[in-house]
């Protein structure tokens, strides 16, 4: 997805994945509807965690339950949850990186990573189950069990 730095704002995160409402007023009604441009994949990875968190007793679910107390429709409501999961996206991306700068992360940018070896000596040594056998194993033969009954 790239580095969160090229992102002005949450409100500029919201208008390249979809979810920044654009105006679609017509005489006095005034209204608002998401936008169908910007990144697709993103902002059905949106859509997919609205639907998510109102199949459950979340925050997600208690927000749409406030936007439709104060009179949104259904669509409008998920719609906010829409704008509203992609600026909780955008902070913890923002968190992510901030992070990733103070060195949070050891070698390689995994976290606790050190530089020093696990191993318990220098020179690692083979243990006995390690170590080979001393020689071809022998096959031994098997007799059937009905064939040797009388």
């Amino acid at each position: 997805m790239g580095a969160v730095d090229r992102f002005r704002s949450a409100a500029h995160f919201a208008s390249w994945n979809g979810t920044a409402p654009i105006e679609a007023s017509s005489g006095d009604q005034k209204r608002h509807r998401l936008s169908r441009a910007g990144n697709r994949r993103i902002n059905r990875v949106l859509h997919i965690m609205a639907v998510v968190q109102l199949r459950r007793d979340t925050l997600g679910r208690a927000y749409y339950r406030r936007r439709l107390a104060e009179g949104k429709t259904t669509m409008e409501a998920m719609r906010a949850l829409k704008r509203h999961l992609s600026d909780v996206v955008y902070q913890r991306m923002v968190q992510d990186a901030k992070r990733a700068r103070t060195g949070a992360t050891g070698p390689g940018g995994h976290s606790g990573a050190t530089l020093q070896s696990s191993a318990d000596d220098p020179i690692p040594t083979a243990a006995s189950s390690d170590k080979s056998q001393p020689g071809p194993a022998t096959a031994k033969r098997r007799t059937n069990a009905l064939a040797a009954t009388p």
